[in-house]
């Protein structure tokens, strides 16, 4: 169902699809959709709950023995990655966020602040001398997360992955360029 669903939202968006249409891409009936979920609203926080988690795994899947530099490059790029493989599920990601904030209690944007906290710990595992303040590891997950979501937005909206792929080295090269700066280091040539 929840495959079904990013396929549903990321073609209709939030607010066309229908538990109908899911159920129809599920290849399943009305019935079973209704009876594994309450609500359209469970079925979309569990969805949410899923594309959260396709970031958190790129996020731990980073090599935590690389320096800090390093491990910011790698989480921005496994992510712009995720991005690339499916233009579905960037789509839908991006429709999620935006019912994500739509929500009562924060409900949603619980799960996007969990998946930032975990880019943090890994951010403050990585080595680094002198260690990085939590102000900068902050700044250092908010401009990753811009340029994440910046890629998205473009990848999205081109589809052209050739140019897709050149605008994550520049991307990368941003964050580089960033970080030399604030953590007064040299940025890696490309």
């Amino acid at each position: 169902m929840i495959n079904a669903a990013v396929e549903v939202i990321a073609i209709h968006g939030i607010d066309g699809a229908t538990t109908r249409r899911i159920a129809e891409q599920a290849q399943a009936n009305l019935a079973m959709l209704h009876y594994c979920y309450d609500s359209k609203e469970d079925l979309f926080a569990d969805v949410y709950d899923f594309v959260a988690g396709r970031f958190r795994e790129v996020i731990k899947n980073s090599d935590p023995h690389s320096d800090l530099v390093d491990t910011a490059r790698q989480l921005l790029r496994g992510v712009m990655e995720c991005y690339l493989e499916s233009a579905s599920f960037t789509a839908a990601t991006l429709e999620l966020i935006s019912w994500a904030r739509r929500q009562r209690e924060g409900r949603g944007i619980a799960v996007y602040e969990q998946a930032l906290e975990t880019a943090r710990a890994v951010l403050r595992s990585a080595p680094s001398d002198p260690p990085a303040a939590p102000e900068t590891i902050d700044q250092i997950v908010y401009v990753m997360t811009a340029l994440a979501d910046g890629f998205a937005l473009n990848w999205l909206t081109y589809g052209d992955r050739s140019a897709a792929t050149e605008q994550m080295d520049i991307a990368a090269s941003v964050l580089e360029s960033w970080l030399a700066v604030r953590l007064g280091t040299t940025p890696a040539a490309l």
